[in-house]
């Protein structure tokens, strides 16, 4: 099983990035998405996730209007389509997977149901 997000880079307060999560070694149809990220000095956070039908989102509150997380499963891809980016926004972001029923909810994005990470892509956002 791998996971390996990509898109980030350095962009100016208010532009949009596109960050992908691609995964090989099981049946991606069958597995809720979420993406992940953590700031300089501060803990992870969970930013958006997507059920494995795709049917259902969550997006935190600081992101709400401005990220918006899709997957195609034709392609075994996840998007998070991130607009209007601010400083704030300035963190590695990680995409990983749990078990469909589970880890992304109505209410928020738990700790612990996700089993596989893939490695982080940077995003930083100048002022």
């Amino acid at each position: 099983v791998q996971l390996q997000a990509s898109g980030g880079g350095l962009v100016q307060a208010g532009e949009s990035l596109r960050l992908s999560c691609t995964g090989t070694g099981f049946t991606w149809r069958y597995y809720v998405i979420g993406w992940f990220r953590q700031a300089p000095g501060k803990g992870r956070e969970g930013v958006s996730c997507i059920s494995f039908s795709g049917g259902s989102t969550y997006s935190t509150d600081s992101v709400k209007g401005r990220f918006t997380i899709s997957k195609d499963d034709s392609k075994n891809v996840a998007y998070l389509q991130m607009i209007s980016l601010k400083p704030t926004d300035t963190a590695v972001y990680y995409c990983a997977r749990a078990d469909s029923g589970h880890g992304c909810y109505s209410w928020g994005m738990s700790t612990n149901d996700w089993d596989y990470w893939g490695k982080g892509t940077l995003v930083t956002v100048s002022s």
